[in-house]
C-alpha cells in the first residue's frame, strides 16, 4: 500500500488548479487552516496527535460533512493540502 502512496499523490499534485481555490473561498480558508496546522506544528505534537486520536470537533465535523458532499470540492481540497501534509508527514518519519 505504501508503494502506491507517493505515485498516487505525485498523481493528485497534477491536477491541481488555481481555479479551485477561487472557485470555493470558504474551502480555501479551511485548506489553509489544515496547512498551518502542519506546517506550525512539531513533529512530536503530530506523533502525539496521531497517538491520542480525538473525534473532530464540532466544526470539523461541519467541513468533513460540507466535503463529503460535494465531490468537486472535496477534490480540490485534498489537491491544495496534500503536498504540505505529505511532505511534513515525510519529515516527520510518518511515512517512507
Amino acid at each position: 500500500m505504501k508503494r502506491y502512496f507517493l505515485p498516487a499523490l505525485t498523481l493528485a499534485l497534477l491536477y491541481v488548479s488555481i481555479g479551485n481555490a477561487q472557485q470555493y473561498p470558504i474551502m480555501d480558508k479551511i485548506a489553509n487552516k489544515v496547512i498551518q496546522k502542519y506546517q506550525n506544528s512539531t513533529c512530536e505534537q503530530l506523533w502525539q496527535q496521531k497517538a491520542n486520536k480525538q473525534p473532530p470537533s464540532p466544526e470539523e465535523q461541519k467541513a468533513i460533512q460540507i466535503l463529503k458532499g460535494d465531490p468537486q470540492m472535496r477534490a480540490a481540497f485534498i489537491n491544495q493540502v496534500a503536498a504540505p501534509i505529505a511532505n511534513k508527514m515525510f519529515e516527520c518519519g510518518m511515512i517512507p
